[in-house]
């Protein structure tokens, strides 16, 4: 009798229930994220899944060109989340705060990884990045929820995060 195994990336997606696989091959990335986000298209994003009901709850990748072999030669993790946060990740007129900063391996490839809140007038995001280098660009994938869903998400978007990884193209 011979069993034949899953692919690896569907494999990958149901070892994880309640998850999608997304792999990209031009840019050399992959992670999962939850069921039923729908993909739309917005001009300076790599890739973005969102809710249909809660637009705050979300996943985008973005991919930046760099000089850089390795996340550590731009700073900290905490340096790194924070020039990112205030630059890139919440406009000007939010209020944010860095939660935390962490730096992880993964098959020798470092990560860094961080939380944070995005104070606006009318809502607040708590949202977790996850940044590296390779294939000459600096990747950054950032998942997030309305403070007030927060409780509710927080695995969910620990899962998207933890779940990304890039690979050599």
């Amino acid at each position: 009798m011979s069993v034949s195994l899953p692919e690896s990336a569907s494999f990958a997606a149901e070892a994880k229930k309640g998850f999608l696989a997304v792999t990209d091959r031009k840019d050399g990335y992959s992670f999962l994220y939850p069921f039923g986000w729908q993909e739309v298209v917005i001009q300076g994003q790599d890739k973005v899944f969102k809710d249909v009901i809660e637009p705050l709850e979300s996943v985008s990748v973005n991919t930046v060109a760099t000089s850089k072999g390795d996340i550590r030669d731009l700073g900290s993790p905490q340096e790194v989340a924070e020039t990112l946060i205030k630059k890139v990740l919440a406009p000007p007129s939010q209020k944010t705060k860095l939660v935390e900063a962490s730096e992880h391996d993964v098959d020798g490839k470092t990560y860094y990884t961080f939380e944070f809140i995005a104070q606006a007038p009318n809502f607040t995001r708590h949202a977790l990045g996850t940044v590296t280098i390779g294939n000459g660009k600096f990747y950054t994938l950032t998942t997030g929820a309305n403070e007030r869903r927060w409780e509710k998400m927080k695995d969910k978007l620990h899962t998207v995060i933890d779940s990304f990884k890039t690979f050599v193209v």
